[in-house]
């Protein structure tokens, strides 16, 4: 992907963001983030895998909640980024603006990650407590909603209880917040279950536009999720997955400390990656990748 020789509005871990006055356009780059910390090294693709997988729960599950989308479509870009088309294609989408809830909306339906970490140590997870006996990728009795703190670049999301996230938001947002993302999983998960996939856990993020509780940013992709494939499903241990957990034991076996600055990654971890975040949007979509990008 060409740079854009405009300055963002805001920039994220993997995505650009320019002010179009009443819209806005996110850019999904090929950047890769990992323990909070932006790698060197970009992911062939995956700024288009992100943006078209998005594309497809947007329209899945706009009936569950409203979200941000007005187009993908190159012939809506404004005037002045037609020059750039071509390094946009395939990669970008116009939203409305929102204003943003502090909050990562969580929800786990396997025990993993920090879950699974905080469970061995208490027997609880973001401080819920959950049935003893559980192992590693454990499926949990029914999904959980565990939110967390919306870090800054270079910064580390920290997970908080309920309660919490009711102080921040308030107690009205923070239900519907919840049981939003909750139906949202639920949605989701029966779907990819259909296609061979288990979500173990996925982020939500979510806005108000014109007063409605909104979903925006990125949704149900590799970056957000962990995807396990369901014939390799085997309790007990980590899983085999489409998403950049593959990434995440590299950097852990390498024994980067996960500050700044990140390891370069080898060429076949690369790859592999590359193929990984592909094998999922096809799974999910049905449909094979057909890169449009530069």
């Amino acid at each position: 992907m060409e740079p854009i020789e405009l300055k963002p509005s805001a920039q994220g871990k993997v995505r650009d963001i320019y002010d179009l006055g009443k819209a806005l356009l996110i850019v999904a780059t090929d950047r890769l983030s990992a323990f909070d910390v932006v790698l060197p090294d970009p992911i062939p693709y995956k700024g288009e895998v992100l943006t078209k997988i998005s594309l497809f729960w947007f329209d899945k599950l706009a009936d569950v909640v409203p979200n941000h989308l007005l187009t993908a479509e190159e012939c809506d870009l404004p005037e002045s980024l037609s020059q750039y088309a071509e390094s946009l294609r395939g990669r970008f989408m116009i939203v409305k603006k929102a204003e943003v809830f502090p909050v990562e909306c969580i929800v786990r339906g396997y025990l993993a990650g920090s879950g699974w970490k905080e469970y061995r140590e208490h027997g609880t997870v973001c401080g819920q407590r959950l049935p003893g006996g559980l192992v590693e990728s454990s499926r949990l009795p029914e999904p959980i909603f565990t939110p967390s703190t919306k870090a800054a670049v270079g910064d580390h999301d920290e997970n908080i209880s309920f309660e919490r996230m009711v102080e921040i938001i308030g107690p009205e947002y923070a239900e519907r917040l919840r049981d939003a993302s909750l139906a949202l999983y639920e949605a989701a998960r029966d779907h990819a279950a259909g296609r061979g996939i288990i979500i173990a856990d996925t982020k939500f993020e979510f806005g108000l536009v014109e007063g409605e509780v909104t979903l925006i940013d990125e949704v149900l992709t590799p970056d957000s999720s962990r995807f396990w494939p369901a014939d390799e499903y085997a309790p007990g241990g980590a899983q085999p997955s489409f998403d950049k957990q593959f990434v995440r034991d590299w950097l852990e076996a390498s024994g980067w400390d996960k500050t700044p600055p990140a390891p370069s990654l080898p060429e076949d971890i690369i790859t592999v990656t590359a193929e990984k975040y592909i094998e999922a949007y096809e799974l999910i979509t049905d449909e094979p990748f057909m890169p449009e990008g530069d």
